[in-house]
């Protein structure tokens, strides 16, 4: 067993974590990186990267079976399922080796194994580092950074069994497509799942606890996004709850209550996606200053814990749980730690994007959120049916949303549904965090023809001024 001695030992190699490695040895720190599973963490190996490579097959699977609208012809059209899955898992490789070449580029320490505080002595924090429970070595650093992110929330009934129950792992590499799907959560990892496997030809039902789907984005997005995938033959069942679940040999069947009426619906398989829970068991948390509320350890606006010198970020330090404001938080503890001065970070200009066909997109405050907070508001709308790129695309399908303060013009909210609206959220995210109000959005000039152009028509009819509807 081994003590070496570092400036910063990250729990985690996530894309908080190695991030977070990355930075603090850009800055000259001497840096270790303590992970139990792989680098990259789910949204690299299990989530984020791999789930995207699933999603364009599914895309283009949609796009093979509508060439008509195109001119196009093409017979038996097929896929081979298994390769469809093993591009996704070769994705994920291939980026966790760039993880780890990125890490041995800045000179950062990797040590497999499972990482837990153990202690202070003289202003030096401790880690132990285990592999198949035995203690393999002792870091110390004077600061050390939580970065164990977070793991499926399981519904008592419906543990993933690897057979008829899917948790998202399952749900990511099937060994055949099943002929129909109950995916549990409308979130923006059941909204994907079940876009995906419907792209691919399964049947699939949504069931939802809240009463809409997609409950975090802005309600009229929500409504438009249902329409469209009820449109490709999704069945959505919302303000539901589940009753009595019967696994048979190839087979679930669940009972399924909405509006007080209870409905049998049979699937080959379910995924369960509701949500997540931390990773705060086992991790050295007991005796310390550290708080944690339900399974998330409480930060301060620099993500700091209760103890000195010890750091939480990402999905273990609270919503919302997005590996790019794991990245930013990962950035912003490095700099801290090397003595820059840093700032907090304002959740509103965090962006979220599902990737679900029509994409959905959003930041800052919801049209409910921004009333209730007193605003007086001016909400400009744009549909993609106005937009020339959209329509040559042959994706009309679409919206844009923009909700600003009337007595200010600052943007408070914008959200999207439709064809790279992930992609386009971004100038959105730019104009919120440089504090650009209605009147420097209206001068800005947006290529022709893009479907950007939307964005602007938005920013224009919450003015009466849009020229396109």
């Amino acid at each position: 067993m081994s003590t070496t001695q570092f400036d910063v030992i990250i729990i985690g190699g996530g894309p908080g974590g190695y991030v977070a490695a990355i930075r603090a040895g850009q800055l000259g720190l001497k840096v270790a990186v303590v992970e139990a599973a792989q680098l990259g963490g789910i949204c690299l190996n299990w989530g984020c990267i791999p789930t995207k490579a699933l999603l364009r097959a599914s895309e283009i699977n949609h796009l093979l079976h509508n060439l008509g609208e195109f001119g196009f012809a093409a017979d038996n059209v097929r896929f081979d399922f298994a390769r469809v899955i093993k591009r996704s898992r070769n994705v994920a490789a291939q980026l966790s080796a760039g993880v780890a070449h990125l890490l041995k580029k800045h000179k950062v320490t990797v040590i497999n194994g499972f990482g837990r505080l153990a202690g202070a002595t003289g202003g030096q924090r401790k880690v132990s580092v285990s592999v198949d429970g035995k203690e393999t070595a002792t870091l110390t650093a004077p600061n050390v950074v939580v970065a164990t992110g977070a793991r499926a929330r399981v519904l008592p009934g419906l543990e993933p069994d690897g057979r008829l129950v899917w948790s998202y792992r399952e749900a990511m590499v099937p060994k055949e497509l099943p002929r129909s799907l109950l995916v549990i959560g409308s979130g923006a990892i059941g909204v994907e799942f079940a876009s995906f496997y419907r792209n691919m030809g399964a049947e699939v039902t949504i069931v939802e606890v809240a009463d809409r789907i997609l409950p975090v984005e802005d309600a009229e997005i929500s409504a438009f996004a249902r329409k469209a995938l009820e449109k490709q033959g999704m069945k959505i069942l919302t303000g539901a709850k589940l009753g009595a679940i019967r696994k048979g040999d190839n087979a679930v069947t669940i009972d399924v209550t909405v509006d007080g009426k209870v409905q049998q619906v049979m699937v080959e398989r379910v995924i369960s996606a509701v949500g997540i829970v931390g990773n705060v068991e086992n991790i050295g948390l007991e005796g310390t200053a550290i708080e944690v509320d339900r399974t998330h350890i409480r930060v301060d606006p620099y993500c700091r814990t209760g103890e000195k010198g010890v750091y939480a970020i990402g999905d273990i330090a609270g919503a919302p749980w997005l590996a790019h404001k794991a990245s930013h938080e990962g950035v912003m503890v490095a700099e801290q730690i090397a003595g820059r001065t840093v700032h907090p970070i304002n959740p509103l200009n965090i962006p979220g994007c599902t990737y679900c066909r029509p994409q959905v997109a959003s930041v800052g405050m919801t049209e409910e959120k921004a009333k209730a907070a007193g605003y007086k508001l001016r909400i400009g709308r744009f549909p993609f049916i106005g937009n020339g790129k959209a329509i040559a695309m042959g994706e009309p399908e679409g919206m844009v949303k923009t909700i600003f303060d009337d007595a200010t013009g600052e943007l408070l909210g914008a959200h999207m549904v439709g064809a790279e609206v992930t992609e386009m959220i971004q100038g959105y995210v730019i104009a919120r965090t440089g504090e650009l109000t209605d009147a420097e959005l209206k001068e800005t000039i947006f290529p022709h023809p893009t479907i950007s152009e939307t964005m602007h028509e938005a920013v224009l009819a919450a003015y009466d001024g849009a020229l396109h509807i």
